[in-house]
């Protein structure tokens, strides 16, 4: 009588251990790892053409923005880009990876950026992390974080 209830046991923790594993990898399962390459490289095109519309759509409401300078959040980075502030003007996308955990998906962007800063061209390296979590039915960007690179 022992063992088939073990057995019965280990069968029920076997059916949701499984269903467990199921639920967490189903956003990544939905959605492929181009899918936020391209959603990053549209939101480095609507930051060079200060798609201010756009960018408000992707960027989550708290939102954090770490650059060289400090950290902003949301309303912050929206007034920079507005204002001209920095103006992106292009980044070349050297090297990205991307990573989901559950309803999360992490890119990792080693770029070349072009920007005005202060009035004045700028072009430095840097590794970019861009967080983005799967929110109903779109993703949002959490997170956006420049590290620079001490080479190119």
């Amino acid at each position: 009588m022992r063992v088939p209830i073990i057995g019965l046991f280990l069968l029920i923790m076997s059916v949701q251990l499984l269903s467990a594993q199921t639920k967490k990898s189903a956003v990544a399962s939905q959605h492929s790892e181009q899918e936020i390459i391209d959603l990053s490289k549209t939101k480095w095109q609507w930051m060079a053409d200060r798609q201010t519309d756009s960018l408000d759509a992707l960027f989550n409401e708290k939102a954090v923005f770490v650059h060289m300078g400090g950290t902003m959040n949301k309303e912050q980075e929206m007034g920079t880009i507005k204002s001209g502030g920095i103006q992106y003007k292009h980044a070349e996308i050297l090297e990205t990876s991307v990573r989901f955990i559950e309803n999360t998906a992490i890119l990792l962007n080693r770029i070349r950026l072009t920007a005005i800063v202060g009035g004045n061209e700028v072009i430095n390296p840097f590794q970019v992390t861009e967080v983005y979590v799967w929110q109903g039915d779109k993703w949002s960007l959490g997170s956006l974080s420049f590290t620079r690179l001490l080479s190119q």
